[in-house]
């Protein structure tokens, strides 16, 4: 082979490779930040994000968050994306304050930043997607307790990490309604920071504190799970009973043994892709996050902005004995 010929070759390789790269460059990136990796409600989210990047296309989802729920992972995260130049970021925060100044920088870099699942303040985002109104989800995992305890009894809160926005926030509308429960008494609310080992030993703690205790309420898919098993571990079934917030796939197990009667969720896939459609819409300049703004989710619907440039994407759905089976292999 000539000389001549092996350039030509070398340059037309060259080519189809800037190409390449170009054409990926091209491509929308949506960065979907996680509280932290390895969480199945967050891998389902990324599912459904990945499916609106297909449907819409012409989008790349990048997938990503910290190792542990810590605002510093976060924040390092957000300043790789923010060197990586992405055209969007949309987190569900571990502290609605910490990660601001990270997302401000991001903003006046010119990448459109929205929250979705928990909150970010708004001076450090454009928007913010709620999974589901934060009243409903209050009055519905007291509900789904309470349902349960017909003569009244004691209920205990396995939160996630008490920074979580969403998780705060759905424990205060839970609290504005115990009134319509007079004989149910909240006797603690502990914090496991959404580690299935220390949610588990914060409620190995409830049981030997509250030997009485009716029921617990676990508004966190890593909580609700760990609060199962250790409920069943100590031979509470029966006379303990978790619910709250949690995924099918993973609730199964307790439905089946008893250790939960029932809980609620809305479905992480639809909320990523949901997620990746607002972002998208937003980045594209097909819509402006500002009061009153209506914003396609796809297939979901329209989000509908309140003046705190916030919105809802759906109810939250009830999972028992009933239709557990149906949905367990779906997320």
């Amino acid at each position: 082979m000539s000389i001549t010929r092996r350039i030509a070759i070398a340059t037309g390789l060259a080519a189809g490779l800037w190409s390449t790269t170009a054409l990926a460059q091209d491509d929308m990136r949506i960065a979907l930040v996680a509280k932290s990796l390895g969480n199945g409600f967050f891998e389902a989210a990324a599912r459904g994000a990945e499916e609106a990047a297909e449907e819409l296309g012409g989008v790349e989802i990048i997938y990503t968050g910290p190792t542990s729920t810590t605002a510093e992972g976060q924040i390092e995260v957000i300043n790789s994306l923010i060197a990586q130049r992405v055209d969007a970021i949309a987190i569900s925060a571990n502290d609605p304050d910490a990660v601001v100044p990270a997302l401000q920088k991001a903003m006046q870099r010119g990448i459109t930043v929205i929250s979705w699942d928990s909150g970010v303040a708004p001076e450090g985002r454009e928007m913010h997607l709620a999974p589901s109104s934060d009243e409903l989800i209050g009055q519905t995992i007291i509900k789904l307790a309470a349902d349960q305890l017909p003569e009244g009894g004691q209920v205990a809160v396995l939160s996630a990490t008490s920074t979580s926005t969403n998780q705060n926030v759905w424990i205060e509308e839970m609290e504005k309604v115990m009134g319509e429960y007079p004989d149910i008494e909240v006797v603690a609310t502990v914090y496991g920071d959404d580690l299935a080992d220390k949610s588990y030993r914060e409620t190995q703690g409830l049981l030997q504190s509250y030997p009485d205790l009716d029921a617990i309420i676990a508004p966190t898919s890593v909580g609700i799970v760990a609060a199962a098993q250790a409920v069943q571990d100590a031979g509470k079934v029966g006379e303990v009973n978790v619910t709250g917030l949690g995924l099918p796939s993973e609730m199964a197990g307790a439905i089946e043994s008893g250790a939960s009667k029932s809980f609620a969720i809305w479905n992480p896939v639809d909320l990523g892709y949901a997620t990746a459609m607002i972002a998208h819409a937003l980045a594209s300049d097909e819509a402006t996050a500002e009061p009153g703004a209506e914003i396609s989710m796809g297939r979901i619907g329209t989000a509908t902005l309140d003046e705190d440039n916030q919105a809802a994407m759906s109810e939250p759905f009830t999972y028992d004995a009933s239709n557990i089976d149906e949905f367990k292999s779906v997320f």
